[in-house]
This record gives C-alpha cells, sequence and structure tokens, in this order.
C-alpha cells in the first residue's frame, strides 16, 4: 500500500512557474516504481503530463508541457517533483501524482494515486 499528498499548487498569473511536489508513504518501495503526474480540467477526462523512471534516467512529457515543465525525483525522501514554467491558463486543473509499476502515459497502468492539487493560472 502507498498514500500519495501532493502540495504546491495554487493561483498564479500566466507566464508564472510552480513546482508540485508528491510524497509518498507507506509499505511501497518508491525507488522500484514509475512516478507520474496527470491533471484533470473541469469536464475533461484526466490526462497524461509526465513520468520519471525509477531510476530516474529517463523522462516522457506530453506534447502540450514539453520545453515547459520538468519532472523529477529524490527517492531518498520518497518525493516526485514537477517544475512547472511559463503557465498558461490552459493548464488550469487540478494536478495529481501517481505510483505505478509501467513506465507508461495511460492512467489505467498506476496502482496509487494522491488527492490532487488545484493549479489555477489567470490571464
Amino acid at each position: 500500500q502507498a498514500q500519495l499528498v501532493e502540495s504546491g499548487g495554487g493561483l498564479v498569473q500566466a507566464g508564472d512557474s510552480l513546482k508540485l511536489s508528491c510524497v509518498v508513504s507507506g509499505r511501497t518501495v518508491v525507488s522500484w516504481s514509475v512516478m507520474g503526474w496527470f491533471r484533470q480540467a473541469p469536464g475533461k477526462e484526466r490526462e497524461f503530463v509526465a513520468f520519471i523512471t525509477p531510476s530516474g534516467a529517463t523522462t516522457s512529457y506530453a506534447d502540450a508541457v514539453k520545453g515547459r515543465f520538468r519532472i523529477s525525483r529524490d527517492n531518498a525522501k520518497n518525493t516526485a517533483y514537477l517544475q512547472m514554467n511559463s503557465l498558461k491558463p490552459e493548464d488550469t486543473a487540478v494536478y495529481y501524482c501517481a505510483l505505478g509499476s509501467s513506465p507508461t502515459d495511460s492512467p489505467t497502468r498506476y496502482d496509487y494515486w494522491g488527492q490532487g492539487t488545484q493549479v489555477t493560472v489567470s490571464s
């Protein structure tokens, strides 16, 4: 079992930056797990943002955030991060952290989820 808690969301203006954090607790060995970030805007399906493999050697990003967002992790702290730069109003969503065993952009392949943190970007 694992529990994930996201933090760092908030209300910002277009062009600003935010850094989200996701702390994992429980019996799951975080250093063996893929960590992903997803987001869900009102009225839309949950969508992939980024994932990072257990060692941190491989990352992948959705086209919409490529070049602006950066995912990282600190296995010693059981924590994943999402640095978000040059934020746009269309980035407004609830952002979720997830833990899984496969490097994939499919939310159905992740086993554990956080409760989400709201990010709102005003124009």
